[in-house]
């Protein structure tokens, strides 16, 4: 970890945020790191900047600002990350929420448009994302969400009790194992899909992320046939399946899903015009899928 010079006692807000930019961060981070030791808003860090920081939050900056200049995610440091509006507690249990995710959520709220008191699962819901989102935006909806992880669904769990999701329900299983035998009108998830040996699994935020939730340790599709090809006898007859992938696997899982008997196949594009969420109809019977 880079060492920084120690920090002189009574350092006004000013002075910290200075010292931490010419430690090398960008004012931004400068800014969240500040405000997370202090309580201070954005505002407030330009209104009371005269104000004396306690050595509390002197050394507590200090250490975060030398932990950021090591690659530690921000997420990480200041222990939340935003996503469709909301604040996500976050931890190295889970994965760091991405804009990209919401990809589909908007696709789920699209497929649940019109279904009373939907039920929706979400395989592997680590921080609990969309599990939490769907259940916020829809609060008829029954949802569970399973994790193999105990540490990401306590993490989940913590964020449904957050954010007032109580209509969730968390069930610690591998894909479908625990799941109640039920129908659902939508299944949803955002799978390991990183292919092993890919080279960015040791850079930026991925290298402090769980390697289990980011690949599969295989061809990174693995964790996405087991999904597509066991959905069909679990969604309700015109329930939908979409699942989460990388840029260049949208081929290939428009492949699994047809191979699994799903219509209406089709990939979503992310924010920045990639292939990142794959969605697929259960036709009902005597539904030809046209």
């Amino acid at each position: 970890m880079p060492s920084l010079p120690a920090q002189p006692s009574g350092q006004s807000v000013r002075e910290a945020l200075a010292s931490a930019l010419r430690a090398g961060l960008p004012a931004l981070e400068a800014r969240m790191l500040l405000t997370h030791v202090t309580g201070l808003t954005r505002t407030q860090l330009i209104t009371r900047d005269t104000e004396v920081l306690d050595t509390a939050a002197s050394d507590a900056l200090a250490a975060l600002v030398g932990r950021r200049l090591a690659g530690e995610p921000m997420a990480h440091l200041v222990g939340n990350r935003e996503f469709f509006g909301r604040q996500f507690i976050v931890t190295p249990d889970v994965l760091i929420p991405r804009p990209d995710t919401e990809v589909a959520v908007e696709a789920a709220l699209v497929r649940l448009a019109g279904k009373d008191s939907p039920a929706v699962l979400d395989l592997g819901t680590g921080s609990g994302i969309l599990a939490v989102t769907i259940a916020c935006e829809r609060p008829d909806a029954r949802v569970w969400a399973t994790d193999i992880s105990p540490a990401a669904l306590a993490v989940a769990q913590r964020n449904a009790d957050a954010l007032g999701a109580a209509n969730v329900r968390f069930l610690l299983s591998d894909w479908y194992g625990a799941v109640p035998a039920r129908r659902f009108a939508l299944i949803v998830s955002n799978p390991p899909y990183i292919a092993a040996g890919d080279p960015h699994l040791g850079q930026g935020d991925l290298r402090f992320e769980p390697l289990d939730a980011l690949t599969d340790h295989g061809d990174g599709l693995g964790d996405v046939a087991i999904i597509a090809a066991g959905a069909g006898e679990r969604l309700e007859a015109d329930g939908w399946l979409l699942v989460e992938h990388g840029y260049d696997q949208g081929e290939a899982v428009r492949g699994l899903f047809a191979q699994a008997g799903f219509a209406d196949v089709a990939t979503l594009r992310d924010l920045g015009g990639n292939e990142r969420c794959t969605a697929g109809r259960r036709p009902a019977a005597g539904d030809d899928g046209a």
